[in-house]
């Protein structure tokens, strides 16, 4: 029984992006934000529990991955294809292609996909990572869901900066760029600099902004990693 058990916190992890994708076609964002924040706990605890257990096995590798497609790949892309179908506020011009754009969301499962199984099979990410980790990629989705809207309902600005997220961040996630793992081994500042220094933006941007200061918060990630990226590398 007893190994069994991060099996089951990673089940819970897809039980949790499967009520995800239920309230993103109901429109409910902030439910989206709990359920898809609730299966990302999950996720750090299994694998914790795994470890601390001594019972890590291949099938939890599939099975993890197969939760954080659903809960980090298709379930933010739900909430942002219901953001483009009802939400959004389209430019005039593209008004005949308007029933079409929507699906475009789905781009963002397609390369979660994509990401985890290229993520499992590469023996190079053990202490960073090579493009943006899935779920921070989910993170960031469904708190600019929730963040805008309402605001992408009157300004069709949303529907360009939807469609640019979509594009980059897809790509960042199977790109070969260097991004630093979020993990504290030791309570020093030598060696954690720039988790330190997200752990602060991330904060100051949620008491700014709320909710959706975690999503710049996310890009606030990608900037560190990038700045940073010619400093260390990433161990192979």
């Amino acid at each position: 029984m007893k190994k069994q058990i991060p099996n089951i916190i990673t089940l819970l992890n897809l039980f949790s992006g499967c009520i995800a994708i239920v309230m993103a076609f109901s429109g409910n964002f902030l439910a989206v934000v709990i359920w898809v924040t609730l299966a990302a706990v999950f996720d750090f605890f299994d694998g914790l529990a795994a470890r601390a257990l001594g019972v890590s096995s291949q099938i939890g590798v599939e099975l993890d991955s197969l939760a954080d497609v659903v809960s980090f790949g298709v379930a933010p892309a739900t909430a942002v294809f219901i953001l483009l179908k009802e939400f959004t506020l389209f430019p005039g011009f593209l008004s005949p292609f308007q029933e079409y754009f929507p699906y475009t969301a789905f781009i963002i499962s397609v390369f979660s996909a994509y990401r985890l199984a290229k993520f499992n099979i590469d023996d190079r990410q053990t202490t960073s990572f090579l493009g943006l980790p899935t779920p921070a990629n989910g993170l960031f989705w469904i708190t600019y869901v929730y963040g805008t809207h309402l605001l992408a309902s009157s300004n069709g600005f949303y529907f360009y900066l939807t469609i640019g997220f979509i594009l980059m961040l897809s790509l960042l996630m199977v790109s070969e760029i260097p991004m630093f793992s979020l993990k504290i081994k030791r309570l020093v500042l030598k060696g954690n600099e720039k988790q330190l220094l997200l752990i602060i933006l991330m904060i100051a941007f949620v008491l700014f902004w709320g909710i959706i200061g975690v999503a710049w918060g996310i890009l606030a990630y990608i900037a560190i990693s990038v700045i940073t990226m010619g400093k260390k590398k990433t161990i192979r």
